[in-house]
């Protein structure tokens, strides 16, 4: 059996704020922006190249178990890129504001910047160089292909 890591609800205070924020700023696009059920609106979002999208909305939280998060609670999401330097520049070309990239060593992946939504919710971006050649979806499946 896959399990995929499709949706991750995020906690904010304001859903056409944040959603205006993750599209014009970040660039997600916007997969689902309506009432799916009487009193329960959901917007979805998609980091472009992603397969895992993010969803804002309320009652989203009256569904699940457990307490409620926060807006702004929730630390280290991340996003990859295969190069750092033009995604920064892209990203403050939309109005974002974004960390310097920080290298934490000379190795593949140990590069990040960061920024956070209107809540506090907080992001980062790391570079991983190897997905400009291997995107983790063909990656995936080469991997499930062999042990098949």
């Amino acid at each position: 059996m896959d399990f995929s890591l499709e949706v991750i609800p995020l906690p904010v205070s304001d859903i056409d704020r944040a959603r205006d924020f993750y599209r014009d700023k970040v660039g997600f696009h916007v997969d689902i922006d309506q009432e799916v059920m009487p009193g329960m609106r959901i917007v979805q979002l998609t980091p472009p190249g992603s397969g895992c999208s993010i969803a804002l909305g309320d009652a989203i939280w009256e569904m699940a178990r457990g307490p409620k998060p926060a807006p702004g609670s929730y630390q280290g999401l991340q996003l990859c890129v295969a190069d750092i330097g033009a995604a920064r520049a892209e990203l403050v070309a939309r109005g974002l504001d974004v960390s310097e990239p920080v290298r934490y060593a000379p190795d593949d992946g140990a590069t990040f910047m960061y920024f956070t939504d209107p809540d506090g919710n907080g992001w980062a971006v790391q570079e991983y160089r190897r997905r400009a050649t291997e995107p983790l979806h063909r990656v995936l499946a080469d991997l499930a292909a062999r042990e098949r």
